[in-house]
């Protein structure tokens, strides 16, 4: 008797300590977003005005997305937001967090930096979640292995451009480069993909007037003799291509050429990872709740960020994980695979920690094209004819 009653008093027990165990939450993941803060330049024109709030707005925007659905799966977030003005800013916030147990982050810091913080010891065996730069040094001599990066490369910007050349069989580019370093890595980017897919570069234009105040009554005949000048002499090409990533000259170009030519790059159309005209596969769906959320349009950066944190959510939901080193380890693995409104699954490559994407090719209004083009094969993906294949890659993390 003595013995029954016990097990009866410990099943009840346990039916009652059952759903106060059920109803434990589970623990918030954490996540860091680590950024500089820049001096935001006026754009050439004034119709463009840089936003303050560049990628941490759609950092913000993913995580209401992974709260949407961790809900369901007992799973909460909480986004942390760091502005640093500085490399040694960026370097003692991130060990401070990694003390308070971050393990996660969303970096939108200059290449430099990166790699600072990632060499750091504090960074071994975390994920850093490189949402705002287009560097290839980053996916290859200079990669790590706690790096992933969620913005196309350069060399995949340049390749989705020449792919399009090839499509529309134009087989001459004129190249005009401007005179920033970025510039320079964009117009190395671009001799690559050319060599790549035998676009010839006819000639290579170094931009060096300054026209001084262009909005003086004249100053659009000055740029516009500058241009036809610069093109008199290139010969037969079929697509002016720029390099000006800071946005300095780029603009002036369509429409003063000295032979009519569209103008592509940096400016013109542009090969991106979102675009304001972009609408396939559900993507007015993340334009229209990103404009109702922010009351602007979202640009690369904005997408960049959106990506790396629902990559962790979605890491979280198909790892059934809250640990953060594990989220990390499954965005790396077979498994994964992210929804990013572009029509096909979007995997992280194992050679240099690159997210592959389709590449966007719009200019302000219009999208043009989406890269791949169509009958461009590969044997595991069609996703990496864009930038440096496994073959090729100088990453050795």
């Amino acid at each position: 008797m003595r013995r029954s009653l016990t097990l009866s008093t410990f099943s009840a027990l346990v039916l009652l300590a059952t759903p106060a165990l059920a109803q434990t939450p589970a623990p918030t993941i954490e996540i860091d977003y680590l950024g500089l803060t820049v001096e935001r330049s006026l754009p050439l024109s004034y119709l463009d005005q840089p936003p303050a709030d560049d990628g941490v707005q759609g950092a913000r925007v993913a995580m209401a997305d992974n709260e949407t659905t961790g809900q369901f799966l007992g799973q909460s977030f909480h986004l942390t937001e760091d502005m640093v003005p500085d490399a040694a800013g960026a370097v003692d916030t991130f060990k401070k967090r990694v003390a308070a147990g971050t393990k996660l982050f969303v970096t939108d810091l200059p290449a430099p930096i990166l790699l600072q913080v990632a060499d750091l010891p504090e960074a071994k065996g975390l994920t850093l979640l490189d949402a705002t730069t287009h560097d290839d040094a980053l996916r290859g001599e200079s990669c790590r292995r706690n790096v992933l990066h969620t913005l196309p490369s350069r060399a995949m910007l340049a390749d989705a451009l020449m792919q399009f050349m090839m499509t529309k069989k134009w087989s001459k580019i004129a190249l005009v480069i401007g005179g920033d370093p970025e510039d320079k890595l964009y117009a190395d980017a671009v001799r690559n993909a050319a060599r790549k897919f035998r676009i010839k570069i006819v000639q290579e234009i170094p931009w060096t007037y300054d026209p001084g105040s262009r909005r003086t009554d004249t100053g659009h005949y000055a740029v516009e003799a500058e241009v036809a000048r610069i093109t008199q002499d290139v010969g037969d090409y079929d697509l002016l291509v720029v390099a000006d990533e800071a946005d300095n000259f780029g603009d002036e170009l369509s429409y003063r050429t000295t032979e009519p030519r569209p103008v592509a790059g940096t400016q013109g159309m542009v090969p991106s990872a979102w675009a304001r005209p972009f609408d396939q596969w559900g993507g007015s769906q993340l334009q229209g709740r990103f404009l109702k959320e922010t009351k602007r349009w979202m640009t690369d950066n904005d997408y960049g960020a959106w990506l790396a944190v629902r990559a962790v959510g979605e890491a979280a939901t198909r790892g059934s994980t809250s640990d953060p080193v594990k989220i990390g380890e499954f965005m790396r693995g077979k498994d994964f695979d992210l929804a990013g409104f572009k029509g096909t699954k979007l995997t992280f490559r194992d050679w240099d920690g690159q997210l592959r994407q389709p590449v966007i090719l719009a200019d302000a209004r219009s999208l043009v094209s989406v890269s791949p083009q169509p009958g461009f094969l590969h044997q595991f993906s069609e996703l990496d004819t864009l930038g440096v294949d496994r073959p090729e890659t100088k990453c050795h993390m």
